[in-house]
């Protein structure tokens, strides 16, 4: 279905790097990217350019408005958000998404990895001091870094800094001109290899993905749509939040498979339980 095909990655920010070598290893597609496809006009992490729709949209948007460009039929992007985990609210998380267009064969197919691999950080400080402890602890210089005047103050804003000279040259301009600057983690993939190693991880479950089939109509793509909770407790058999089973389903002609007991375990341990563990 995909071999031999063209297959467009909608990035700017150099994610090709990790997508296309597991891709074309894994569909047989050969992947390029386009020199005119500017991904930034759908928004920027720095905020300059809001995002205007939730993630998915605008994932879906990025891809569409890219194959259009080039008039390819195949294409695949990613869409990241930074900001609290869901559940573990006070720690930072990545949740990288990427989705797999074929318009040829009609398939939309689109894969999630919540990370907490993540090194998103954002401070305003005062000294030159502040600036280098901040860029220590987000591992610069392999990793970049973005300075501006204030959180939401665009006017002044440099962007891909990733050497000390740079560092010290801009910090010091921010600094004798505002008394103070907004240092933040540079989130793009291309200067964040923490990001990129999360791409690289979604990317090969979208292969996984790809390379599972429906039973029923033999589509790729069948794969995990929901986890049922109600695992029951092996001391009460009270029903646990732990996976009873795996939902499933086909994205061309909806066939739904219940998968129970995905983990290979029947009982869940009783620290998971909230009436024997309240």
């Amino acid at each position: 279905m995909f071999e031999g095909r063209r297959l467009l990655i909608a990035t700017k920010h150099g994610k090709e790097k990790v997508i296309a070598p597991i891709i074309e290893a894994q569909i047989r597609v050969k992947c390029f990217v386009s020199s005119e496809f500017d991904t930034d006009q759908l928004g920027t992490f720095t905020g300059e350019i809001e995002r205007q729709k939730d993630v998915l949209t605008t994932l879906k948007q990025k891809c569409l408005l890219a194959m259009e460009m080039e008039n390819c039929d195949l294409a695949m992007a990613s869409e990241g958000s930074f900001g609290p985990h869901p559940s573990l609210f006070f720690i930072p998380a990545n949740d990288e998404f990427l989705i797999f267009i074929d318009k040829l064969n009609g398939l939309e197919i689109i894969v999630r990895e919540l990370s907490t691999d993540t090194n998103f950080n954002a401070a305003q400080v005062d000294t030159e001091k502040e600036v280098f402890e901040f860029a220590k602890a987000i591992k610069f210089p392999s990793h970049g870094l973005i300075l501006r005047k204030a959180k939401n103050d665009f006017t002044e804003i440099v962007k891909g800094i990733n050497s000390e000279a740079k560092l010290l040259q801009n910090s010091q301009y921010f600094l004798r001109q505002y008394g103070s600057l907004y240092i933040e983690t540079d989130m793009r993939a291309l200067y964040n290899p923490i990001r990129m190693q999360v791409i690289e991880k979604v990317t090969h479950k979208m292969a996984q993905k790809l390379n599972t089939f429906c039973p029923s109509c033999l589509m790729p793509g069948f794969g995990v749509v929901k986890v049922k909770p109600g695992l029951p407790c092996l001391l009460c058999n009270y029903g646990t939040n732990n996976a009873l089973s795996h939902i499933f389903e086909c994205h061309k002609c909806k066939y739904i498979h219940e998968l129970k007991y995905p983990n290979e375990q029947t009982q869940a341990d009783p620290i998971s339980c909230d009436r024997c563990n309240p």
